[in-house]
């Protein structure tokens, strides 16, 4: 493997998720690049200060999408038909993942309906299909980043794969598009000439397509005038323009755009997004590709600190799994990172294969500048940075600068486990969320304190916040002795059926002069068996959705203490850890018309997952969904609409069972999903009216 793979990785989605958040806030319809030169001039920093940068198309769909190595193509290349199950297994039909635009118009939304409607990956994408102008669009090479991360110094096997990606619903140029992209990321593994990336990139596009005309054409530009890319847009404009290209977001012309800011951004990581974005059109797409390209070749030394900062190594996605929506960057590249050992068929080291813990979250601070998603009440007494001076393993660290505080003064250092509303700016593709902490659970983590003047102590006192009462359950404060690593371990309280969106500690000086020093922290972890229950009084419709679940189909509302739900088909209601294994769920459910009144376990995602409950009239069952349900068992249930049950859905090992108000129903064998999330789900047209949810760990 390369030198430094894994901080190039780390450095190449940082990158591409730069760019997303420079571009997201000019990008066209409604600004014109004429409109965002007037307005902004040169660009030089984020032209938004976003609280938190909500979920983009152009980052749902490089962590989704690439999941059909995790669920498919687990021990072989993926076919198309691979990446299609993905498409249809992590999104919620309509809402969030892409433009859903519609039917002929979206390109996204059209490849959908053809999977879900049995048209199989690629003809789903195909010119034979949809037409060339649909098949054309520029999201051929805006979902398929992570491809050419994952094949480093590969660049035929990156455009092969990220063809093959895109094809689920592109074809033509639109493939051609996603050669190019992952070839240069690929490419820029080992080269440091961004003129050489292109020129070599471009070998991997057809000789003869539009393509690799438009591309050549801006290279010829820049080979006669290569300090003015205004210029060379004006010529893309009228020569390449959208005009001449139909539909709503054409890739020719984004292509232009690409190659001209990676010329005439000449190698520099923030000159070449801030080019992509001035350019106009697609200009989240755009900078976000070329700033994955540049933050491979330039490694995160390339990455201006006002560029990366806010960031805060986190990203927020809108898939149907709230779990896996909020996504820690840092660890989210080791996963990449592993996959690209896989896929070189290659051993991965063992201090990598040691720091990633898929099943838990777990943070040591090694990856140079990774803060992992912490934050502080202010930045003026209580400043974070990552820190080599200081580790409890390894090298890294986080630093608390703690800037003259008084006596029974103080800040608070945390991370966020979930998210609401509140903490965004906008309502960018309806991002759902499910908390990542959970009643039960051991939060761990290692400080070390290290005062700058004297003697001074400083007190700590982990704690969680609950949502939405905004309570701080503060476990007690204790002194932080000086010079050595202290280890802080809890269990999270009962929550009282709320969410935990804050898990940390608070810190006070504790001496009559101010305290200045530094407080470290290390190994960060939230692992165990959970015992919760959600409390549906205290839940509120955020981004169009009941927290803390993420809905699909139906109709759910709360009426009084009763979650409602009305549904024609499958409709689903889930929550939970991703990564939950042997576990039972348990409701109260009160069937008011229809049938298929049940509950989830084991559930990853539309299509995957097993479900539990009220069957047909006189029935009880267990049904195995993959895509499509399958009927597992069932027994005999006298159960009539209006009455009210006690539903228990247990998952051990390969056992599951349905216990009905606490007697054991029906049980069955299963070993297809060892681990999933949880929640209500209706399997057929009708109404009931479903409890508080209680979760257990086994």
């Amino acid at each position: 493997m390369i030198a430094n793979y894994l901080e190039k990785v780390y450095a190449g989605f940082l990158g591409m998720n730069v760019g997303i958040r420079l571009g997201a806030p000019v990008e066209a319809t409604m600004w014109s690049y004429e409109r965002i030169r007037n307005t902004y001039g040169d660009i030089t920093g984020y032209v938004k200060d976003y609280i938190n940068f909500a979920a983009d198309d152009d980052a749902n769909g490089p962590y989704y999408f690439l999941r059909a190595l995790k669920d498919d193509a687990k021990m072989r290349e993926p076919v198309a038909q691979d990446v299609g199950r993905a498409w249809l297994n992590y999104a919620r039909e309509g809402v969030g993942m892409f433009w859903w635009g519609g039917y002929g118009r979206s390109t996204e939304h059209t490849a959908y309906l053809n999977l879900k409607n049995g048209i199989p990956a690629p003809q789903s994408g195909s010119l034979v299909q949809n037409g060339s102008t649909l098949a054309e669009q520029i999201g051929g090479q805006i979902f398929i980043d992570t491809w050419g991360l994952i094949c480093p110094d590969q660049p035929e096997k990156a455009a092969r794969l990220a063809s093959v990606s895109a094809s689920v619903s592109h074809d033509g140029e639109g493939l051609e598009g996603a050669r190019f992209i992952a070839a240069c990321i690929a490419l820029a593994f080992t080269h440091d000439d961004i003129e050489e990336i292109v020129r070599l990139a471009l070998e991997h596009v057809g000789a003869q397509s539009t393509y690799r005309r438009v591309a050549e054409a801006v290279m010829a530009f820049h080979r006669e005038n290569s300090t003015d890319f205004r210029a060379c847009r004006d010529m893309l404009n009228d020569q390449w323009g959208y005009d001449r290209y139909p539909g709503v977001c054409h890739i020719i012309p984004n292509a232009g755009v690409c190659v001209l800011a990676m010329l005439y951004g000449g190698g520099d990581f923030a000159r070449t997004v801030e080019i992509a974005t001035m350019c106009g059109w697609d200009t989240d797409c755009n900078a976000g590709n070329v700033g994955t390209v540049l933050g491979v070749m330039n490694g995160l030394d390339g990455i201006p600190g006002h560029y990366r900062k806010p960031i805060c190594d986190a990203i927020v996605l809108s898939g149907i799994t709230g779990y896996l929506n909020m996504l820690d960057i840092p660890s989210y590249a080791k996963e990449l990172a592993l996959l690209g050992y896989r896929m070189a068929e290659e051993t991965p080291p063992a201090e990598l294969v040691d720091s990633f813990r898929e099943t838990q979250t777990y943070f040591d601070f090694e990856l140079p500048g990774s803060t992992h998603c912490f934050r502080a009440s202010d930045g003026f007494t209580t400043v974070l940075s990552h820190t080599t001076d200081r580790a409890y393993r390894g090298t890294g660290a986080l630093s608390v600068l703690v800037d003259r505080v008084g006596r029974f003064e103080g800040g608070k250092v945390y991370y966020k486990p979930f998210y609401r509303r509140a903490d965004f700016s906008d309502e960018r593709y309806s991002p759902v969320f499910s908390p990542r902490a959970y009643s039960g659970q051991t939060v761990s983590y290692q400080l070390f304190w290290e005062p700058w003047e004297g003697s001074q102590d400083v007190l700590v006192a982990p704690y969680v916040r609950l949502t939405p009462s905004g309570e701080l359950v503060n476990m007690g404060y204790r002194k932080l002795p000086r010079g050595t690593w202290t280890e802080i371990s809890f269990a999270i309280p009962d929550t009282k059926g709320e969410a935990v969106d804050e898990i940390g500690f608070l810190y006070e000086g504790n001496c009559k002069d101010k305290t200045l020093g530094r407080i470290f922290l290390d190994e960060f972890s939230i692992s165990g068996k959970a015992d919760y229950w959600i409390d549906l009084n205290k839940q509120c419709v955020e981004f169009g959705c009941l927290t803390p679940f993420s809905q699909n189909g139906g109709a759910w509302t709360v009426e009084g203490n009763l979650l409602h739900a009305m549904s024609c088909d499958l409709a689903q209601c889930f929550t939970g850890h991703y990564f939950a294994s042997d576990q039972s769920v348990a409701a109260s459910v009160t069937p008011e018309h229809g049938t298929g009144h049940m509950l989830a376990l084991r559930a990853q995602g539309a299509m995957r997952g097993y479900y539990a409950g009220l069957d047909e009239e006189g029935k009880a069952a267990i049904y195995k969904a993959d895509f499509g349900l399958r009927k597992l068992a069932e027994a005999q249930l006298d159960w009539q609409c209006g009455g009210t049950y006690g539903l228990t859905f247990t998952a051990q090992g390969s056992r599951l069972s349905l216990a009905v108000d606490g007697k054991e129903i029906v049980t069955a064998e299963d070993e297809s999903f060892a681990y999933g999330m949880t929640g209500y789900v209706r399997t057929a047209m009708g109404r009931a009216r479903y409890g508080n949810l209680h979760v257990k760990d086994i």
